[in-house]
Parts: structure tokens; C-alpha cells; sequence
């Protein structure tokens, strides 16, 4: 019997693997592919995806396999430059290959103790009120307290449970490729530049080794299940350049489409969804592979509070809550972008306006924030500004603060030296530090860096303690406070 079994093992299930391996819970990942993807995609991850991979420790690993870029000219690729003094430690975009991510992520949960199994497809499963059994392909029945589909935009455990998944079809369709070219650099970036001009949907870049990223796109929508060809490729380029470049010598193609879809629910009883198992949108920004990752951050300390049995009582339906209005955003923004894509007069209109707009700082900042997903507050009520919003990586007594979020438990940052967390120390850590680099004198933050109470009343930290992290367990006692960075 396992606490959790999640289906499929890409960035959001490994990443939610590790998240539960934090705090013991047994997991089990299947993943249906018995091998890894053989291509190699560059994706980027944003600011806020940096951060948390900062906060578990994961970031240098990271770093050693990507490619630290500006973050400017995110947002339908209008090129400006990033605001200054954006407010994280780690303002840039790392360009590093998808496969690497996953590699890394699936290593980190393995060595907490998740048990991942290739080959292993989610065909069938049955909840009632102690647990889920999980069929495979091969007739083999598992059973576990939760199932979690991270399985991906045809997603087999969302289609099985029922949940409606609304939105647009695919209208226009992109390829996208590595391959060598066979005419000069030269000659290729002066095409580029002047297609480039009105076409945003099209593009060749250095890769490295002499192999280009290509995207253009397509003359039609085909099935995504199938691959296109070089040759398609060839076609595509001489509609739209004129000439092919001559490609050759293919790594990976492939092909995307501008659908758009959002599960009507992120939880039914005891199945929950993630990441692209919940929500598919153009891949414009950048944003699909960290809203999954962000997807599973937000919900494995709740499930794993629900699991260990001090989750409050609402804890986890705030995964849907949360989370679900954060992708409707994603898929508006996403939708706005494809359409200043579009080479037709209007949406070029708008996107000469929209240029013009982003030389305010103020415009240019909120899209970053946006894209980058650390301008997201979430409502936790009324309150000052910085409640429901994510803490950047201050500088504290003991080194940088998301250090002491290694364990994925909460953590309260005191500055006046005199509060507690009493009966809650068996979760949340207490950081006594009166030269934080803060302007409020205490904030509680939940394992996912998120300020759930900012203040300075014992009493009233109290009532947050137990909204958040549940009854205490030693409702009489109050734990000296501590300043060591947790291992």
C-alpha cells in the first residue's frame, strides 16, 4: 500500500515526488514510457521556478547544465529589455534542456526515497473512501491512499475520472526542430531578420555544433501524435522564406499547436491533477513546463499534511483554489500573445500599441512579473500588500533565507525575537533574526515561500499556525527559538 501514486514521471510528477518524499510519505511514480525522451528541447525556467529550485537545494545542480539568458522580451517576443531591479535574487531565464530537467528531478526524488517504474501505464483505477486501486496495463492492481495524474495534456487519469476539460482546439499549428543548415550564418540571420519583422511564428537559431532551433509554421493542423517530417519542414520554410536553408541532419521534430484547455475541477475525492494533466495552452512565454512545476510545489506539502494527519480541515482544497485561477491567467496571457502573432493588420495594430505601452516601466515589469510568475498573490484575505505573495531570497544571520527551506517545512521569520511556534515545531521552523532584511516585524511563510501572516501578536500567529499547519501537537509547551540552517 503507498501513500501516493502519481502517474507520470515528467517535471511536475518528479518534482511532486521529491515535495512528499520530504515528509515520508511513500511514492510511487509510474511513468508509461520505458525511456527517457531520446530528443533534446531547450526550455527556459523562469524567475519563480529558479526560487524554488533554490529553496530545496536543486539550483546549482541546475546551473551546471544551463544557460543564464536576460529575461527580457518574454512576452509575445517584443523586444525590451528586462526592468530593473526586479525583485528576486535570481532575476534571469536559465535556458537548459527539458530532458535535463527531468533527469535531475526524477535523480532527486529517487535519492528521497520515491520508487519510480518505467513501463508502467495507468489504464483503469477506483476510489472509495480509504483509498484508490490503480490497474495497469499488464492487469497488475496497486493500491494507495492518493493518485495524482500528472500524465500530461491527454491525460489518461483526467479523461477516466470524468473531468471536463473546455477550451479552444488547435487553429494554427508551428513546427519545431533541430537541424544543421546548409547555407551560411550570414545568409540565414538576414532572412531571419527581415521575415522576422512581422512573422513572430517564425525563427532559426544557433544551437551549437552547428545544428539551429527552427520554428515555422505549419500549412495546416495535422495529429500531434505523429511527428512531422524533414521534408515538411523543407516545404514550410521555402512557403514562408523562400528557400529551405538547406536542413539536414535532424536531432528531434516535432509540432505544437495553439489549443487551449483548463480542467473544470483539480480534485475528485481522493484523484487529483497537474500540471499539464489540468491545463494545455500555447507554448508563447515559456510558461507550460513552470506552471507544472509550480503545480506541484503548491500541492505536495498539502498532501502530504493530509497524509501525515495534521492537514486542516480545507488545506487541500486550496490546491484548486490557488492554483487553478494562476493557469486561467496563463491561458489568457498565452491567448493575448498568439494573437499579436498573428501578421494580420489588426493584431499587428495592437501589437505596435503594445510596444509603444511597454517603454512605461510600470507595463513592462507587470508582464515580466507575469510571465515569470513572481508577481502571483494569492488570496488569503485582507491584509497588507506582501500577504499571499512570495518571499524573495532575503539575506539573514545565517546566509539567504530559502537555505532554511531545504526541508519543505514552514518557517517563521521573527524579528522581534520574542515570538513562537510552540507546538508547531514539528513543522515550521523559527528563524530569530532581528536584521533580517525586512520591513515588517514577523512573517510566517508556508513551505512553499508564500507569507501566510505578517505581524507581531503571539495570539494571532497562533490562529495562522492552526489555519495553515493544523492543531498543534504539544498544545502547552512553546519551543525556544532557533537560528540553524536545517540539513
Amino acid at each position: 500500500m503507498f501513500d501516493v501514486i502519481i502517474s507520470g514521471c515528467g517535471s511536475t510528477g518528479a518534482m511532486l515526488a521529491a515535495e512528499l518524499r520530504l515528509h515520508d510519505v511513500r511514492v510511487l511514480v509510474l511513468e508509461k514510457e520505458t525511456e527517457p525522451p531520446s530528443f533534446v528541447r531547450i526550455v527556459g525556467l523562469h524567475m519563480r521556478s529558479l526560487e524554488l529550485m533554490a529553496m530545496r537545494g536543486l539550483l546549482d545542480r541546475m546551473l551546471e547544465h544551463g544557460r543564464r539568458r536576460p529575461v527580457g522580451g518574454l512576452f509575445a517576443a517584443i523586444d525590451k529589455p528586462a526592468p530593473k531591479d526586479l525583485d528576486s535574487a535570481h532575476a534571469y531565464l536559465l535556458g537548459i534542456p527539458q530532458p535535463v530537467i527531468e533527469r535531475l528531478l526524477e535523480e532527486n526524488a529517487t535519492q528521497l526515497g520515491a520508487q519510480v517504474r518505467r513501463g508502467g501505464a495507468v489504464t483503469g483505477f477506483e476510489q472509495d473512501d480509504k483509498g484508490v486501486t490503480v490497474e495497469l496495463a499488464d492487469g497488475e492492481r496497486l493500491r494507495s491512499r492518493y493518485l495524482v495524474g500528472c500524465d500530461g495534456g491527454r491525460s489518461t487519469v483526467r479523461e477516466l475520472l470524468g473531468v471536463g476539460f473546455p477550451g479552444e482546439p488547435s487553429r494554427t499549428e508551428t513546427l519545431m526542430g533541430e537541424m544543421k543548415v546548409g547555407v551560411p550564418q550570414e545568409e540565414v540571420a538576414a532572412k531571419v531578420a527581415e521575415i522576422g519583422r512581422t512573422n513572430k511564428r517564425f525563427w532559426l537559431r544557433p544551437f551549437g555544433e552547428g545544428a539551429y532551433s527552427v520554428v515555422v509554421p505549419a500549412a495546416g493542423v495535422g495529429d500531434r501524435a505523429e511527428p512531422p517530417t524533414l521534408e515538411d519542414f523543407r516545404q514550410q520554410l521555402r512557403a514562408v522564406a523562400g528557400t529551405d536553408f538547406g536542413v539536414h541532419s535532424p536531432r528531434w521534430l516535432s509540432r505544437f499547436g495553439d489549443a487551449t484547455r483548463l480542467a473544470e475541477r483539480y480534485r475528485v475525492g481522493r484523484v487529483l491533477l497537474a500540471g499539464d494533466a489540468a491545463h494545455i495552452h500555447p507554448p508563447t512565454g515559456g510558461q507550460g513546463l513552470n506552471l507544472g512545476v509550480q503545480d506541484a510545489f503548491n500541492l505536495g506539502w498539502k498532501l502530504a499534511a493530509q497524509i501525515r494527519g495534521w492537514a486542516p480541515e480545507t488545506l487541500l482544497d486550496t490546491y484548486q483554489a490557488e492554483r487553478r485561477p494562476v493557469a486561467e491567467d496563463v491561458l489568457d496571457n498565452t491567448r493575448a500573445q498568439m494573437e499579436l502573432h498573428s501578421t494580420e493588420p489588426g493584431p499587428q495594430a495592437v501589437r505596435r500599441l503594445l510596444t509603444e505601452l511597454m517603454d512605461f516601466d510600470e507595463v513592462n515589469r507587470h508582464l515580466i512579473e507575469k510571465i515569470t510568475a513572481i508577481g502571483i498573490r494569492y488570496d488569503f484575505g485582507e491584509g497588507p500588500e506582501l500577504l499571499g505573495r512570495r518571499l524573495p531570497d532575503l539575506d539573514v544571520k545565517s546566509g539567504r533565507l530559502y537555505g532554511l527551506l531545504h526541508r519543505g517545512r514552514g518557517l517563521l521569520l521573527d524579528r522581534t525575537e520574542r515570538l513562537s511556534v510552540g507546538g508547531w515545531a514539528d513543522r515550521v521552523d523559527h528563524l530569530a533574526d532581528p536584521t533580517a532584511a525586512l520591513d515588517v516585524p514577523c512573517v510566517l511563510l508556508r513551505p512553499d515561500g508564500h507569507v501566510a501572516w505578517i505581524g507581531d501578536d503571539q495570539r494571532d500567529l497562533d490562529d495562522h499556525l492552526s489555519r495553515w499547519f493544523g492543531k498543534p501537537a504539544r498544545p502547552d509547551r512553546r519551543s525556544a527559538p532557533t537560528a540553524t540552517r536545517p540539513g
